[in-house]
């Protein structure tokens, strides 16, 4: 072959792995732009980094049709980027056969890198991420007893380890081809990271086929996500007349006539690919390149690019084309042994076949050893040219040689799927059930529904074929809810074959979870309700879908009988003997219930108390038990959160958000973890940390679906969350953009009560007529339930603050009903919160006294915002009666308090009250107040003279403490070290040390503290 044709084919063999030295350069024809692009990429890249930039990354694709020269692109800008020192190169190739093959280009791309990571690097770049990702990429195997993955945990633990990754290996090149051939799951994390790239220094270099009908029905919105995030975008044209006239007499000599060379650059329409493959037929035909013989171009363009089995035995001969079809299946990364026991040949005989494909230049091999096409084309030619039987039975064979091989039933199952069906195999089936298994627990549940599927077609015996529709049920949960219902509705049809009695629990409680996540709370229920009746050897299987059943009716907006519902669950709560999960299940759902009648927070307490175990959620009862589901603990973290038991509640959701994420639940799993802790948050009082928790739960909730229930629970509490901090219009505006308003969700009940947020938000906006015909609509539906909690559902004393103008003896009703309802629950922060709203409607000293008693009860909880909002409002009623003085005093800690929630607008009111009547807007704070001990300590020493390294020695603490201890005295006194003694009001005598180094400094209590 001529020099010509080795540049264009040079770079085709690579093997997903970057070799150490540096890929020869290609010359490319009419790709003058593309490379100076490709230059000017990496160059920017490096220069940026090297200038200390991090947000520097870039995407650069290339696109075109098959054989256009974007693989010979890719391969020159490798050879570029391994020449700038310090760069890390990392390849992929998408493969034809492999695109079922779950993270398969991501474990060529990340596998060589993360694994020559050493031990301590590798849990720094992992982080917590570990168990998810290790799995994911072949790095590790799943623990024993590990959880089925979410894939968007999987992408999201990617998108954690390559931002610490990017980092230590930067600048990062990221080079993949064939996009277009990716698995999925690879396809979608490089698609997301994509957006991201620009935060990191990474260059991402893309190059796949622009016709749609080459990329898989699922990938296609992910190929016009590519397409329009690229910051440097080529589509590939075809080579001009010139570069084709250059190439023909380049490889037949110059004696090529014009009229020859223009009809060959029509036959192959200027493509590279099939320029060189005609050149060799041209060639190996010897003919002569005149006019007279450019009519016979076409008919061997036919045969050069190998589409028909004719073609390729009379080429290779049928031995070596069996090797070729085994090397076809494999893909890429070719092992010449498997391809070898696959194809049935002796090593002598697959010694000979590959040197047959690599002289007739369809094979090459690669740095590592193993074997690859030339093109993708002729795989995939060679692929095209088998006899359906002759790929199945290749499919089986190639399965069992690559299990054998010890590569796992993983690698084996995209073969396994292909085989042909029909034979009642049991073995073929438990291998495809197993597969299925492994790949749940790497996050590719649609690769495991592959494995049920071809198992239920193998068939699998009557007796277990129920089984495998439940677990092609269960592999669709986190992913498909429409498929997971048809398909556990089968396993539970009789018609089917039997099905354990537990596997029918659990599959019931399944299609309940997914229903009621549809937003079918009510057909949930009944499913539930419905088999439990027909439960009859199984206590614990009734009990939990009796519970269950329970649950689901809780969460529904509405339902007809709400008393008679909570005397059953009461009912079954008094017949509980034991203390198994079932339950303290029921203990769970009965504490919530409670809270929602607002019974006597002291009853909920006890059975919320019964439910943990020494503080934590017992086995059985876990965030991602498989048995219960997350809203089992979450009910009981609600009950702890609104009986101001809020600390027991956010320890408790701090574990959801550790072991969603170790588990890799990142979909709504997470999103309702932070939720709950957003809502905590807000009870507590922590306004920027609640919308914080909140805002990312809303974008979880968004990236899922539309207006979800978490969506709606999340933007009610923002709602909140912004009127508190005084930011209304904001509120506004964004219950007006999510369409917060009536009838709220369809069928799910909203957390806390929908109807109750809506109206403080309109009172908030001064439409006090809208907020009380809002508000008595809530009230009615929630005494139709029996529903009486003020702090879930404050709506009567907000109803009363909405007509006192107009209506004031019902006013008057309503405020005195609400502190009633808040009595009898009982918590420090209802009392409060209703005493302070029927405050709102008072006058005078009716209105001091009401007030007194809230700050009294909110000082007793851990309502933050509610006791910061009493205070002022208190210190604006002493003043209305002429107390200055003490009016003084509860302002000033109103400010101090309100700053510490991050309540904005409550701070802007209070120093409204203050500075209308002449008086200070801030209170003249003493520094001795403002410093913690820890402080303190560093302190006195610092005014003695004693250094930093001093202080830290005597202390036994880090020096870099030290210094930031000191920076906040020094920031605290408005002092530096020469005027530090003076600001701290220590006596002069005391600003020296003594000869043993002991000194005394004025305490916070204003007396002497020993150093």
């Amino acid at each position: 072959m001529t020099e010509q044709g080795h540049e264009l084919r040079a770079g085709a063999g690579a093997d997903g792995r970057e070799s150490e030295t540096v890929p020869h350069r290609v010359r490319l024809r009419d790709r003058d732009a593309e490379l100076r692009s490709a230059e000017a990429a990496v160059e920017k890249l490096c220069r940026e980094f090297a200038a200390g930039g991090t947000e520097i990354g870039e995407l650069l694709t290339f696109s075109g049709r098959p054989g256009i020269g974007k693989t010979s692109l890719l391969h020159e800008v490798r050879r570029i980027a391994k020449l700038r020192e310090g760069a890390t190169v990392l390849f992929a190739r998408g493969g034809e056969r492999q695109s079922n093959e779950p993270y398969h280009v991501l474990r060529q791309l990340l596998q060589p890198v993360l694994g020559s990571l050493d031990p301590a690097e590798f849990r720094q770049v992992m982080g917590t991420w570990e168990e998810v990702v290790g799995p994911a990429m072949g790095l590790k195997q799943p623990k024993a007893g590990a959880r089925r993955l979410d894939p968007q945990g999987v992408r999201d633990g990617l998108d954690y380890v390559l931002t610490q990754l990017a980092p230590r290996r930067a600048p990062l090149v990221m080079i993949v081809d064939d996009l277009h051939w990716s698995d999925l799951e690879s396809l979608a994390w490089l698609a997301s990271f994509a957006l991201r790239a620009s935060e990191l220094p990474v260059l991402l270099v893309f190059a796949y086929r622009d016709d749609i009908a080459d990329w898989q029905p699922e990938a296609q919105e992910h190929q016009a996500a590519v397409t329009s995030l690229a910051t440097r975008r080529h589509e590939l044209g075809r080579l001009t007349l010139v570069s084709v006239t250059d190439m023909v007499r380049a490889e037949l000599g110059d004696k090529a006539e014009d009229a020859f060379c223009y009809e060959f650059w029509n036959v192959v329409n200027g493509n590279p690919f099939e320029a060189v493959a005609l050149l060799d037929q041209v060639r190996d035909q010897e003919l002569d390149p005149v006019e007279e013989n450019s009519q016979q171009l076409r008919e061997l363009a036919v045969d050069a690019t190998g589409t028909t089995l004719t073609g390729w035995l009379e080429r290779l001969g049928a031995s070596t084309l069996r090797f070729a079809w085994a090397c076809a299946m494999l893909g890429t990364d070719i092992r010449p042994d498997l391809a070898a026991r696959i194809s049935t040949q002796s090593p002598e005989a697959s010694r000979e076949s590959i040197k047959q494909l690599r002289k007739q230049r369809v094979l090459t091999q690669t740095p590592n050893g193993n074997l690859e096409f030339v093109h993708p084309l002729i795989g995939s030619s060679i692929y095209n040219t088998m006899k359906e039987s002759t790929k199945t039975g290749m499919h089986g064979v190639a399965a069992a040689e690559i299990e054998n091989a010890g590569l796992g039933l993983l690698a084996a199952s995209r073969h396994l799927v292909e085989t042909f069906p029909g034979e009642g195999d049991d073995r073929t089936v438990r291998k495809l059930r197993k597969a299925a298994q492994e790949h749940l627990l790497i996050g590719a549940p649609e690769a495991a529904q592959r494995c049920l599927h071809r198992a239920l077609a193998e068939p699998p015996d009557d007796d277990i074929r129920a089984e495998v529709l439940y677990e092609l049920g269960c592999s669709a949960l986190l992913t498909d809810p429409m498929a997971t219902v048809n398909q556990l509705k089968l396993a539970l049809d009789p018609d089917e074959g039997p099905l354990r009695p537990s596997l029918r629990v659990d599959a019931t409680f399944r299609l309940s979870e997914v229903l009621a996540h549809s937003g079918q709370l009510g057909e949930a229920a009944r499913v539930c309700q419905d088999e439990a009746e027909q439960t009859e050897d199984d206590s614990a299987g009734r009990l939990r879908l009796e519970a269950a059943a329970f649950m689901w009716h809780a969460y529904r907006k509405s339902e007809e009988d709400g008393p008679a519902r909570s005397e059953r669950l009461g009912e079954l709560c008094r017949s509980l003997t034991g203390r198994e999960a079932a339950d303290r299940a029921v203990l769970a759902l009965r504490a919530w219930d409670l809270t929602l009648r607002g019974e006597p927070s002291a009853e909920v307490l006890r059975h919320a108390d019964q439910v943990l175990d020494q503080g934590r959620l017992p086995k059985g009862l876990g965030w991602t038990d498989s048995t219960w589901g997350f809203e089992l603990p979450a009910t009981l973290g609600l009950s702890y959160t609104y009986s101001d038991r809020i600390a027991q509640a956010e320890r408790l959701f701090g574990d959801a958000i550790v072991q969603f994420e170790i588990a890799g639940w990142s979909g709504a799993h997470r999103g309702f973890a932070y939720f709950l802790m957003g809502l905590a948050r807000f009870r507590r009082g922590l306004l920027a940390e609640a919308e914080d928790f909140l805002r990312r739960a809303l974008r979880l909730s968004e990236r899922i679906g539309p207006k979800l229930p978490l969506a709606w629970d999340a933007v009610g509490v923002l709602v909140d969350t912004l009127i508190a901090r005084g930011r209304t219009n904001e509120a506004w505006d964004l219950a007006i953009g999510f369409g917060f308003s009536p009838p709220y969700h369809a069928t799910a009940m909203v957390l806390p009560d929908a109807a109750s947020l809506y109206g403080k938000l309109l009172l908030a906006k001064g439409r006090k007529a809208g907020a009380a015909a809002a508000l008595t609509e809530a009230g009615a539906q929630l005494d139709a339930r029996g529903w009486h909690n003020t702090v879930w559902a404050p709506w009567a004393g907000h109803l009363a603050v909405a007509l006192a103008e107009d209506e004031p003896e019902r006013a008057r009703a309503y405020a005195e009903r609400s502190v009633r309802d808040a009595r009898r629950f009982g918590t420090a922060s209802a009392i409060g919160t209703a005493l302070r709203l029927h405050a709102e409607i008072a006058d005078g000293q009716q209105a001091v006294e009401l007030l007194e008693e809230a700050v009294r009860h909110l000082g007793q909880s851990p309502a933050g915002y509610e006791h910061a909002v009493a205070l002022v409002d208190l210190g604006a009623a002493l003043r209305r009666v002429g107390r200055l003085e003490d009016a003084q005093e509860f302002l000033y800690q109103g400010i101090e308090l309100a700053q510490h929630c991050a309540a904005d607008g409550l701070v802007d009111r209070a120093r409204r009250e203050l500075a209308n009547y002449g008086l200070r807007p801030n209170r003249l704070g003493d520094v001795r107040e403002m410093l913690s001990q820890p402080e303190w300590d560093v302190a006195r020493l610092a005014v003695r003279g004693v250094p930093p390294q001093r202080i830290a020695d005597e202390l036994g603490v880090h020096l870099s403490l030290v210094n930031r201890r000191l920076a906040a005295v020094y920031r605290k006194a408005g002092s530096g070290p020469d005027g530090l003694a003076s600001a701290l009001g220590l006596p002069p005598e005391q600003r020296e040390g003594t000869e043993d180094g002991r000194e005394g400094a004025a305490g916070r209590d204003g007396g002497t503290v020993e150093a």
